[in-house]
This record gives structure tokens, sequence and C-alpha cells, in this order.
């Protein structure tokens, strides 16, 4: 493979794995917790508890930091973004209303917005802690 094809691959390929982790993420945290609770008010609440969602963030943190450290920015935001969102998609579309469409596009702008900019500091830490050469 010449030299000019490598890093466009390589991104794709990365890319292809953040929207695969994303995914698995979502359903590991949240996929099987589906029915919403009812309080003796009346009220209900969930289906996610604030645990789950805690937990998927940070277990992301992983792909994303590992991505961006290697100067994979495209791939950690758009990899990240895409599987979270079509797992969103998947879990939510038995919704009648159609309102899980709303859902779905505030977790692709909230993860695009937040991924970006997480992976952004990465860089910017990344070359400021760079290797130091000798004099």
């Amino acid at each position: 493979m010449r030299n000019g094809l490598r890093k466009p691959v390589s991104e794709l390929l990365v890319t292809l794995l953040l929207v695969a982790v994303a995914a698995a993420l979502w359903a590991a945290w949240l996929g099987w917790d589906q029915q919403r609770d009812v309080h003796p008010d009346g009220s209900t609440t969930g289906p996610y508890e604030a645990w789950q969602v805690i937990g998927l963030v940070l277990t992301l943190l992983v792909p994303v930091y590992w991505a961006a450290s290697r100067r994979y920015v495209t791939a950690a935001v758009l990899g990240t973004s895409l599987g979270l969102a079509g797992a969103a998609f998947y879990d939510w579309s038995d919704d009648g209303s159609g309102l899980f469409v709303i859902g779905v596009a505030m977790i692709l702008i909230g993860s695009l917005v937040v991924t970006g900019a997480l992976s952004l500091l990465i860089v910017s830490r990344k070359k400021e802690t760079g290797p130091r050469r000798l004099p």
C-alpha cells in the first residue's frame, strides 16, 4: 500500500472500530434496561438510571483517548458519535410518536461537541507533553 493511502485507510478503519465500540458500550450499559420506573405518586422515570449513563460516558473515554492520542481526531469524533446515534436509533425506534428522532439528534449533536472538544484537548496536551529532545 502506498504511503499516501495509509493514513486515510487507517482513519477509516479506526472510525469503523469506534462505531462498533460505541454501539457495544451502549448495549452493555443501556441496552438491557427498557422499563420505566413508576413511583407511588404515578410519575415515571427512566428507563435509564444516572449511574448507567455515567458508566457509558466514562468507558467511552478510553477509546476516544486512544484514537485522539494517535492523531485520529476525526475517527474519535465521528466514530463515537455515529456509534452512539446508531445505537440510540435502534434502541428507541419502537417509539410510536416519532419523537425518538429528536433524542437521537440530541445524542448525535451532543456527542459530536463533547468528543470534538475532548479530542482537541487530548491532542493539544500530547503536543505539550510530547517527547523531549536533548540539545
